[in-house]
């Protein structure tokens, strides 16, 4: 297949050619253009005569300037921008800034071309999981040209254009351009088939700003470089074409269809184009065309929209029809035109009661079967998201109706400000009309006019990335109650607060608060979907996961005490917490001041991160090496720390290598070949005026590390009677020397104390001691040593410079530059003789014999004492463990979730909390509480969580009920009520009311997510109300499945209805009702009165080609309530929806009325002309398909007890169900056909015309 993609191997010759489609790029101009000094670099500006980009012999640290530098400039439309993988550019800051990390050191001249393999597949097309910062960099075309003059042409270039989107023209760089195919429509088969050339397809890559006149010209090219065909040409858009289709002839055209892509400025994202889409170039042919127009079928999305249930002249057809344009369409300001409105039944009068709805219609069209509801969506690429939030939406059967009834065209409110005129509502009425229509042949429709209005309100979801359908959900529901507020003006509301009180005062509290907020908002949205979280409406409800993902790791532990081991600690802790809190908890377990502890990575034997406050414990790898050390003051970690003059000097002493040893690097310096376990040390400002002091003060931190402890010291003989000093002598390591030896500088070792024999250990010679002091009772002088004073010479201290805050990142980017201040320098230039500064870091260099001596060869180190580390288990870690395997046994259900979402919580000294009565800042307690819950509960589970630095997704199953989810312990307005109710006050006063009445809700809806983070899949289950069936819907395939299957480990968005005895949706449910009951009108005295005839079944459905259809303001469908009569005589028990099969509910004892009579029936009253209604062609049904009656009884046959039905009943008891059953149709709405029976059922009889008429 030929294709003018970007990605071809072609490089150069397509990015020209796609810039040039685009009208943003000239090849010749990118070869001369003028040359701009930035940092001594030379770079492009866009209209030059020069050659291109040279740069000159640079540094690396210049390079980076640079970059940064002009990566900082805003996009503008019209310009180009390239992508570059964000793997590479972190290694080519790395390379540049000479930052040595746990890698390495990474050298520029290993880095090669711009690699982003990362970024594309295997036909080298962006992935659509890119995400900026964390995927992918954003660069100019000057920093690309940049990067190919230094590195090298990269094989996959990824050049976008930044094009306005939305409707505030916001720069946005097109990350996903359309790639579109052409074919030459071909008169027969071509004879080359077989071979890789007879792919006669070619890629076309355009922007979805470019006009369909420029994408015909594209098209064009594929097959005529220079001029256009003399004879004529034409391009067809056709649909549903195979993957493997690589070329078109006639009769497939004819037998796919098409429409004919007409030249217009219009652009191709108004055009409703999308990536994927055909196109057919079909030329003239010995002067006449290949095809005729009338031998092709329209494709299907050329086909007008399906009528709503109320139809008028000014409201027909689609709203996105190519005869009306969108942005016109904004502008107009319609007059509300009169309408009549079908009567159905839309919402529950009552709990046990299960009705019909708006659109139930058993009936199928000729040729089709299709459900209403059951309407699949296509994905248009990575729309998954919008296509399974939408189907929950859908099937939010009050909602529905709302739109379908045309309610809300009344409520349209396009002055709004913080709404989008209109348009989200109306393009949503629009694609619900489409997925409700009752006569439809159709199983799957590409929403895509509903997504252009999407994109162009909200440019966050233009494209085709994946994104989340929460969001999605979210935006919707914001942005059909701005579109449909029924508060023209909003005044200003100030929010009223706590002043303390109780019960009363809270209750008053909050029907202040309601009654503000419903002075600036009022719509649908509003009566079904928002709920008081304590005061704070919400449209719905995040639910954190009590199963958090832990942060487990192995911490290491330094405490300051020389005499306790150093240990290791397991912690769990949530991913969300930070070093802070991690502190707090070893603080706790190890008995310390957590303001004393200090957290810091280690790596290559340095400091390399501080993990201060702001630093996540998630952000941390597995590893990773992280150690707390004890100070005896103030870590001055704590980001509310504030410094002191007499702070002391908290100083990294490193270990490291005597001058000589170390190693030279490429960069012109020398790297510090250190080794060992850094550590800490603290420096009060009266002890650092001396160099002396200082070493003693290291030195006195070494016996931790050591297993040569008392060669630190010197030594000296004394009496036993004299007062000896201790020496701490660690724990942990090897056993102390046997002997007292002094080291010279040289390593010569002499002995101190008269050596012991060589069999014996240091027990058997301290029992020596003690059995001779015994024998011989008298003092001995000369046989204690007494230490007095610190060796000196050990190693050569050094000071150095310029460090971070702990010496973090020594030897990387930022750090230190390895150079040395002397003392005597510090002692000249120091005004107060304090010889430390912040930033210091020291130095101790040993040389090879003192190195091997204290700390052993470097290959082993057997004399240290940093590999050993005593493990340690709190008792408090063991018991999370055990609750963590306990709750992994037992599940998490939806309950725990609500739990976890009202529990309490201490916020922390950052995160203070303002008290308006005490007008000062506290530290207090959060707690989340559920005032009031709406009719229609959307749960949101937070299962994805997007730190700095992890993006994951919690797959835990939460199981979540089906039915019966009674939120009412939850609900702190019926609490307060009941307590209220028995003090004796009346709390009908108080606003409050049906405070007896559980909040039972029920599932019709599930959004799931497959798949991780940035990508995966969206799908849906709902309930559909029309057939009283749960379906599954996966984009565009739609199949029936059990309810039961919702409930599973995918569950990302749980929609629940309030079980309850009043209609849902308060006075929504009012308008509704009152827009239903405009059908019903008086007859005009002197309308003919219509024939008689039986109405015995409903109509059949116009084709799809009439369903346009007007007649005098009304749609024929509007007189037909599918799924319920209107009758009043009734009792509630009678309107219940009944099972297929089920029996008819008993008639009244009393005479049926007469046919005259039924005429003054209210419900049958229309105010149509019966010519038109006569005009109308019906089928009666064929009780042997299953399908019932379309009454809302849905009465059949009992296959079962057929047999012991009498074999002929009477003609009056045969029709009297379907007379009252139906209850809607006017008698003259039928012709008289013969009624004929299904061989299933021999006992009933077949009518002739002549026997209706007698009847």
């Amino acid at each position: 297949m030929s294709t003018l993609s970007i990605s071809d191997v072609q490089i150069e010759t397509d990015i020209d050619a796609y810039m040039a489609d685009q009208g943003e790029y000239n090849a010749t101009e990118s070869l001369v253009t003028p040359q701009v000094l930035v940092n001594g670099i030379s770079t492009t500006t866009s209209d030059s005569t020069s050659t291109s980009p040279v740069a000159t012999a640079i540094t690396s640290s210049s390079k980076l300037q640079t970059v940064t530098e002009l990566c900082k400039a805003s996009m503008q439309v019209g310009e180009v921008w390239y992508l570059v993988s964000r793997r590479w550019y972190k290694r080519w800051e790395k390379a540049c800034s000479g930052q040595e990390d746990k890698e390495g050191i990474l050298e520029e001249k290993d880095l090669g071309p711009v690699d982003n393999t990362s970024l594309v597949d295997v036909r080298g097309n962006l992935i659509s999981s890119s995400v900026e910062g964390v995927d992918v960099q954003f660069v100019p075309k000057q920093v690309w040209d940049l990067f190919v003059t230094w590195y090298g042409q990269p094989l996959y270039p990824l050049p976008r254009n930044v094009i306005a989107r939305g409707i505030t023209q916001e720069p946005t760089l097109e990350l996903h351009p359309p790639h579109l195919y052409a074919h030459l429509l071909l008169p027969d088969i071509p004879t080359d088939t077989s071979s890789p050339s007879s792919d006669h397809r070619h890629e076309i890559v355009v922007s979805s700003t470019d006009s369909v006149s420029a994408l015909r010209q594209a098209i064009l090219r594929t097959q005529f470089s220079t001029n256009s065909p003399e004879d004529g040409y034409r391009i067809w858009k056709v649909e549903d074409v195979p993957e493997t289709q690589t070329y078109f002839t006639e009769r497939q055209l004819r037998e796919l269809g098409g429409s004919i892509l007409e030249d217009s400025d219009k652009t191709v994202e108004e055009a409703l184009i999308e990536s994927g889409d055909h196109f057919i170039l079909e030329v003239v042919k010995e002067g006449k065309w290949i095809v005729l127009d009338s031998e092709i079928p329209k494709s299907k999305e050329s086909s007008p929209a399906p009528p709503s249930t109320q139809t008028t002249a000014s409201t027909s057809g689609p709203i996105f029809s190519s005869n009306n344009n969108w942005l016109d369409k904004l502008q107009q300001k319609t007059s509300p035109s009169t309408r009549t409105f079908p009567s159905s039944s839309s919402l529950k009068p009552a709990a046990p009661i299960k009705t019909g709805s708006l659109l139930k219609d058993p009936r199928s069209s000729k040729g089709s079967k299709q459900v209403p509801g059951t309407l699949g969506l296509g994905n248009m690429g990575n729309t998954c998201f919008m296509n399974s939030a939408v189907q929950c939406l859908a099937h939010t059967q009050e909602l529905a109706e709302y739109f379908l009834t045309g309610v809300f065209e009344d409520e349209l409110n396009p002055e709004n400000p913080l709404g989008m005129k209109g348009a989200i509502a109306e393009a949503f009425g629009s694609l619900l009309r489409r997925i409700w229509a009752p006569t439809t042949s159709s199983t799957s429709y590409s929403p895509r006019d509903f997504k252009q209005v999407l994109q162009r309100f909200a440019p966050q979801f233009s494209g085709y990335q994946q994104h989340d359908s929460q969001e999605l959900v979210a935006f919707l529901l914001d942005g059909l109650h701005e579109d449909l507020n029924r508060v023209l003006k909003k005044p200003y509301v100030e929010k009223p607060d706590w002043e303390g009180g109780g019960d009363k005062e809270l209750v008053a509290l909050a029907r202040h608060s309601w009654d503000g907020y419903m002075k600036r908002n009022d719509s649908v949205i509003v009566d079904l979907f928002q709920g008081v979280d304590y005061f704070d409406p919400f449209m719905y409800l995040t639910l954190p996961l009590p199963v958090h993902k832990k942060w487990k790791h192995t911490i290491f532990y330094v405490p300051w005490d020389l005499e306790k081991p150093h240990l290791k600690i397991p912690v769990e802790i949530n991913r969300e917490s930070s070093f802070k809190d991690l502190r707090n908890l070893l603080g706790r377990w190890m008995d310390t001041n957590p303001d004393h502890l200090l957290t810091l990575e280690v790596f290559s034997h340095r400091f390399y991160k501080n993990l201060d406050d702001s630093v996540l414990c998630s952000d941390m790898g597995e590893n990773d090496m992280i150690v707390c050390y004890e100070l005896p003051c103030n870590s001055q970690q704590s980001r509310a720390y504030k410094p002191k003059e007499d702070d002391p000097f908290i100083v990294p002493v490193y270990l490291c290598e005597a001058p000589g040893r170390q190693r030279a690097t490429s960069y012109g310096s020398s790297s510090l070949n250190m080794f060992g376990q850094p550590f800490l040390m603290v420096v009060d400002p009266k002890e650092a005026t001396s160099q002396e002091a200082v070493y003693d003060l290291v030195v006195e931190r070494l016996p931790r590390w050591t297993t040569h402890v008392r060669d630190l010291f010197h030594w000296e003989a004394g009496s036993a009677s004299a007062p000896m000093e201790e020496v701490t002598i660690p724990l942990t390591g090897a056993t102390p020397m046997d002997s007292v030896t002094e080291i010279n500088e040289d390593g010569e070792v002499v002995t101190v104390q008269e050596v012991v024999p060589e069999e014996g250990d240091i027990t058997d010679q301290k029992g020596v001691v003690v059995q001779e002091e015994r024998d011989d009772d008298m003092d001995t002088e000369d046989d204690t040593p007494r230490r007095v004073g610190y060796k000196k010479g050990l190693f050569n201290l050094r000071i150095m410079p310029g460090n971070a805050q702990y010496g973090v990142g020594y030897g990387g980017y930022g750090a230190g530059s390895n150079k040395f201040d002397s003392w005597e320098q510090r002692a000249s230039s120091s005004e107060d003789g304090v010889l430390v500064r912040q930033g210091d870091a020291f130095c101790c260099e040993f040389d090879e014999n003192m190195q091997a001596y204290y700390w052993g060869v470097k290959s082993a180190f057997e004399h240290a004492t940093w590999n050993t580390w005593k493990e340690f288990i709190h008792p408090e870690q063991k018991a999370v463990r055990d609750a963590a395997a306990d709750r992994k046994s037992r599940g998490i259900t939806l309950q725990d979730c609500l739990d976890e979402f009202t529990k309490e919580e201490q916020l922390g000294e950052d995160d203070l909390w303002y008290c308006p009565r005490c007008k000062k800042h506290q530290q207090a307690t959060k707690r989340f509480d559920l005032w009031s819950v709406p009719d229609v509960l959307v749960v949101h589970l937070k299962r994805f969580s997007n730190s700095r630095a992890l993006r994951d997704k919690i797959d835990t199953f939460v199981d979540f009920p089906l039915h019966d989810l009674d939120l009412t312990s939850m609900v702190r307005e019926r609490q307060v009520g009941e307590r209220l109710s028995a003090e004796g006050e009346d709390i009908q006063a108080l606003g409050l009311s049906d405070i007896n009445e559980p909040l039972i809700y029920d599932l019709f809806a599930v959004d799931e997510h497959l798949g991780g983070l940035g990508g995966g899949h969206y799908r849906a289950y709902a309930y559909n109300y029309s057939d009283d069936k749960w379906y599954h819907f996966d984009d565009s395939y739609v199949s029936e499945a059990r309810p039961e299957s919702a409930v599973n480990a995918n569950a990302y968005l749980l929609f629940y209805k309030r079980r309850t005895s009043r209609p849902l949706g308060g006075k929504t449910h009012e308008k509704v009702e009152a827009a239903r009951s405009k059908i019903i009108e008086v007859p005009d005295a002197t309308q003919p009165e219509p024939s008689s005839t039986i109405a015995s079944q409903l109509p059949t459905p116009p084709s799809e080609e009439n369903d346009s259809r007007e007649m005098t303001g009304t749609n024929i469908n509007g007189l037909i309530e599918f799924g319920r009569s209107r009758t009043d005589n009734w009792d509630a028990s009678s309107t219940a929806q009944s099972s297929p099969g089920s029996v008819p509910p008993p008639l009244e004892e009393a005479e049926p009325p007469s046919f005259e009579e039924s005429q003054n029936d209210e419900v049958l009253q229309t105010s149509l002309d019966p010519l038109q209604l006569s005009t109308q062609q019906f089928d009666f049904p064929n009780p042997g398909s299953g399908r019932g009656s379309p009454s809302s009884m849905q009465a059949e046959y009992d296959n079962d007890d057929v047999n012991d039905r009498d074999p002929l009943p009477e003609v009056e008891e045969f029709l009297m169900p379907s007379v009252t059953g139906i209850g809607t149709l006017h008698p003259a709405s039928f012709s008289p056909r013969s009624v004929t029976h299904d061989d299933d059922f021999p006992g009933l009889p077949s009518l002739s015309e002549d026997e209706l008429s007698d009847i």
